[in-house]
């Protein structure tokens, strides 16, 4: 592509040129100032230079440097810890959430905590008889059928071999009682039933909830260890859990325990056994 009327050579062989200052005042004469190209080049290249270097050391200096800079200013050991502290808000988000799963499971269960659960199908649906059964297999299964066609008269015993720290007093919102027992002592389920709860919860600890003929439950609080699982069926004195000392309302290794009738609870005195 060729320009018309335009001589290269005179554009790109420009040695010098020349600066006309007016001033406003038209009593003063303009002045005309002759500049080099050669010159000119070499200040504004000092000048641009001079600009960068200062702008390095005062960016260098400042607390601009730390908005701007890739590198990370914390050490091995902080990073580390920041490390160990983002694992552990994640264990606490799901212990979290694994509270809050067993607080709806406890609210379930406490609802369906009557003898309607407690039937001849959750009696012995896990508990098939088969040729290779024992004898003691056949004699808890005819058990489990002879508690269910007599639930007129349900009998309850003693969870723990324990004195009694605290009565029965819902008055005050205790509605149990308290069994003084060490820690890891055998707990055993006080009548035949169906568990329809076996969690940890944040004030009671780990607990189990079962569901007895004639609309009944019992509730055994603060153990140490769950032997058994939700959906269990259990014979009367099967062991189902360890005492302990677990749950924040608790005040020392003891076991609670709680009878409840049609929803409403009732001191545990006046239905067990004497043993």
């Amino acid at each position: 592509m060729k320009l018309k009327n335009i001589d290269i050579k005179k554009i790109f062989g420009l040695k010098s040129f020349s600066v006309l200052i007016i001033p406003n005042n038209t009593n003063l004469n303009a002045k005309t100032h002759r500049f080099s190209y050669r010159k000119t080049m070499t200040f504004v290249f000092t000048y641009s230079l001079i600009m960068a270097l200062l702008g390095f050391i005062i960016f260098s200096m400042s607390p601009l440097k730390g908005l701007f800079s890739k590198s990370s200013n914390f050490s091995n050991n902080e990073l580390n810890s920041i490390n160990e502290l983002n694992e552990r808000m994640i264990k606490l988000s799901e212990e979290l959430n694994e509270i809050r799963n067993s607080d709806e499971k406890l609210k379930k269960a406490i609802k369906l905590g009557d003898s309607s659960i407690y039937n001849k199908e959750n009696a012995v649906g896990n508990r098939k008889i088969n040729a290779g059964g024992t004898i003691l297999s056949v004699f808890r299964e005819f058990l489990i059928k002879f508690q269910i066609a007599q639930k007129e008269s349900i009998s309850f015993i003693r969870p723990v071999t324990g004195f009694i720290s605290r009565n029965f007093d819902p008055e005050r919102g205790h509605m149990g009682i308290d069994f003084v027992v060490k820690t890891g002592t055998p707990v055993y389920v006080s009548a035949n039933g169906f568990i329809i709860f076996a969690n940890y919860t944040v004030k009671d600890g780990n607990m189990i909830i079962v569901s007895h003929p004639g609309n009944y439950i019992s509730v055994y609080k603060h153990c140490s260890l769950l032997l058994k699982k939700e959906r269990d069926c259990v014979l009367q004195g099967e062991l189902i859990a360890l005492s302990g000392n677990t749950g924040e309302i608790t005040t020392g290794p003891h076991l609670h325990f709680e009878i409840w009738k049609e929803g409403k609870p009732i001191n545990p005195i006046t239905i067990l056994l004497k043993n």
